[in-house]
C-alpha cells in the first residue's frame, strides 16, 4: 500500500527534513507517525501524497513510484490517497454540503450524483443534520468531520492525517478518533501523524512509527515481531 525505501529529503535553506526512512503501511493498517514537531512528520506525508519527491530514495504508494510519477498521474494519487490536516482547510462561506459537493464536482463525480454523495458522506460522518450549516457556524470537532468527508469523497484507498486532532478539545478528539477507526474498520489504511502520545496510548493496538530529528527510530511492529 504504502512503501519507503531509503528516504531522504533535503530542503535549501533547512537542510535534511528526513534521512534514509524505510517502512511499509499494509493494505488495511492503522498507525501513528509520532515524534516531535519539526522530526519529520508532515515531510513524510507530503512524500506520500506525491506533494513532494524525496532528494534520495523511493516512495510507492497504490502502485505508483516517485521515481516514475509524471504530472498527468498525479490526479491518479489524488483519488487513492485522501488527506486531511489540523486547520481543517474548509470553504470559507460555505455550508457543510457545499465543501463536501465541491471536492466532487472538481473531480468529475457525475452532476447528477453530486447532491446525493455529499449527503452520504457528511451522514457517515455523523453530519446528516449539519449539511445546510454554514462552516463557521460549526463546532472545530464537527469542521474537522466535514474535512474528514471531503477526504473520502473519492473513495480513497489510504486516508492520511496530519495532526487532525491538535485543534480539538478532548471531547471533540476522541469523537473524531472514533470516525477514524469506524473508517479503518471498513478495510481503509490510516496513517496519522500526532505529537499527542496521550491519543496514540488510547489506541495501543495502532502500529506506531517514530521519527527523530528525520531518522525513524521505532516501529512497534518491529518489537511485535520480537516478542
Amino acid at each position: 500500500m504504502i512503501k519507503l525505501t531509503n528516504v531522504s529529503k533535503e530542503y535549501p535553506k533547512r537542510g535534511a527534513a528526513l534521512r534514509d526512512v524505510s517502512f511499509h503501511l499494509k493494505k488495511g493498517e492503522f498507525a501513528f507517525l509520532t515524534g516531535h514537531s519539526g522530526s519529520g512528520k508532515s515531510t513524510t506525508l507530503r512524500l506520500i501524497h506525491m506533494a513532494d519527491t524525496p532528494t534520495h530514495g523511493e516512495v510507492r504508494v497504490t502502485g505508483f513510484s516517485s521515481e516514475k510519477i509524471t504530472e498527468r498521474d498525479l490526479w491518479k494519487i489524488r483519488r487513492r490517497v485522501g488527506i486531511v490536516f489540523q486547520d481543517f482547510r474548509l470553504l470559507p462561506g460555505r455550508t457543510a454540503l457545499e465543501n463536501v459537493a465541491f471536492v466532487l464536482e472538481v473531480t468529475g463525480t457525475p452532476a447528477k450524483a453530486v447532491q446525493t454523495k455529499a449527503q452520504r458522506l457528511l451522514a457517515q460522518v455523523g453530519l446528516a443534520t449539519k449539511s445546510e450549516a454554514f462552516v463557521n457556524e460549526l463546532s472545530g470537532g464537527e469542521q474537522q468531520r466535514v474535512a474528514i468527508a471531503r477526504a473520502l469523497a473519492n473513495d480513497p484507498y489510504v486516508l492520511l492525517a496530519d495532526e487532525p486532532t491538535g485543534n480539538l478539545d478532548d471531547r471533540a478528539t476522541r469523537g473524531v478518533m472514533d470516525l477514524f477507526w469506524d473508517i479503518n474498520a471498513k478495510g481503509m489504511a490510516v496513517l496519522m501523524a500526532t505529537h499527542d502520545l496521550e491519543v496514540v496510548r488510547r489506541h495501543p493496538h495502532a502500529r506506531v512509527f517514530e521519527l527523530d530529528q528525520g531518522a525513524l527510530v521505532f516501529d512497534s511492529a518491529d518489537t511485535s515481531e520480537d516478542d
